[in-house]
């Protein structure tokens, strides 16, 4: 059910703050357990500027609102789930062990909590990329490489994750071609590029911008310091990360050097009673945080039944 309103006094079973598919996951299991949970969404989600979601089986090219709103209609029928569309701002713990979260509509108090509002994505600064990102530039090989099949695909940056991703579009991709933006790669990462007959490029990218590649195909133009200009058809960022949400902070969690919350492998973090999944969770087990639909979903419910666990009493 649906609740616009809050200054709820009732201890519930949890509460889950963010209606991504972490969230919302989180909440339909919980709710398949008949505990009363209290999901808080906010509207506001990290794959806003992206017109599909990908890699998600069954849902594969859906615009995210429609995913969205499949999954609102499911929770609908769990009588235990209550969905309220409202931002919160702070999150604290009780002296009874308890947590309280405070909204614009306010307050709202459960025996557990767990957070899934995401990260926020800082692009690099290249002039017109924010305009482009999330359709012709996109972070994630598996989820947006697809699209750019057959096409000339640019990897912007010198870190040495531009080997990486190389590798993983290289049978996509009709070319390759590094755009190091006026930095130096090191000499393994040249080498790993040399090997895959990748092209570098050298020189600052001064500004990219929407373009149609011949054949009709959507894509962009790099333009390059000196005016020389690249049509691809796709274009590789590596944003940095950061909590999309104040909760982190305020509670005092592990975060690690990723930015994203300190999670073990049932999605428990450094404060007894608090659980994280989604994107702004990353667990040892993973040299990064895993950033997909599919990932956080299937986080939430891994957060979810451990939580459930958890108000049982069961060690796990």
């Amino acid at each position: 059910m649906t609740d616009m309103t809050l200054s709820d006094p009732t201890m519930h079973d949890a509460i889950v703050v963010g209606g991504g598919p972490a969230g919302l996951q989180a909440a339909l299991t919980l709710g398949r357990t008949h505990r009363d949970v209290v999901l808080l969404d906010s509207g506001v989600y990290r794959n806003d500027p992206t017109d599909a979601v990908h890699n998600v089986l069954g849902f594969d090219g859906t615009p995210p609102a429609e995913l969205r709103a499949a999954a609102h209609r499911t929770l609908a029928a769990y009588d235990t789930v209550t969905v309220r569309r409202t931002t919160a701002h702070e999150a604290a713990a009780r002296p009874d062990g308890g947590f309280v979260v405070r909204t614009d509509a306010g307050e709202v108090t459960a025996r557990r909590l767990l957070l899934a509002t995401g990260v926020r994505d800082e692009l690099p600064a290249t002039p017109g990329l924010a305009d482009l990102f999330g359709t012709v530039a996109a972070h994630c090989p598996y989820c947006h490489g697809h699209e750019f099949a057959g096409t000339p695909v640019g990897i912007l940056g010198a870190a040495p994750h531009v080997a990486r991703v190389a590798g993983l579009m290289e049978r996509i991709a009709s070319r390759l071609v590094v755009l190091a933006d006026g930095d130096q790669l090191d000499p393994p990462v040249r080498a790993a590029l040399d090997a895959r007959g990748v092209e570098v490029r050298g020189g600052r990218v001064t500004r990219v911008e929407r373009h149609v590649l011949d054949g009709g195909r959507p894509g962009l133009v790099a333009t390059l310091d000196g005016g020389e200009t690249l049509p691809l058809g796709g274009l590789m960022v590596a944003p940095t990360l950061h909590q999309a949400a104040p909760f982190a902070a305020q509670l005092g969690l592990e975060v690690r050097e990723s930015g994203c919350v300190a999670v073990d492998a049932f999605g428990r973090t450094s404060l007894p009673g608090v659980f994280a999944a989604g994107d702004l969770a990353h667990t040892g087990d993973f040299p990064m945080p895993l950033a997909s639909v599919t990932a956080a979903m299937a986080a939430g419910q891994l957060a979810a039944a451990s939580i459930d666990g958890d108000l049982l009493g069961l060690a796990v």
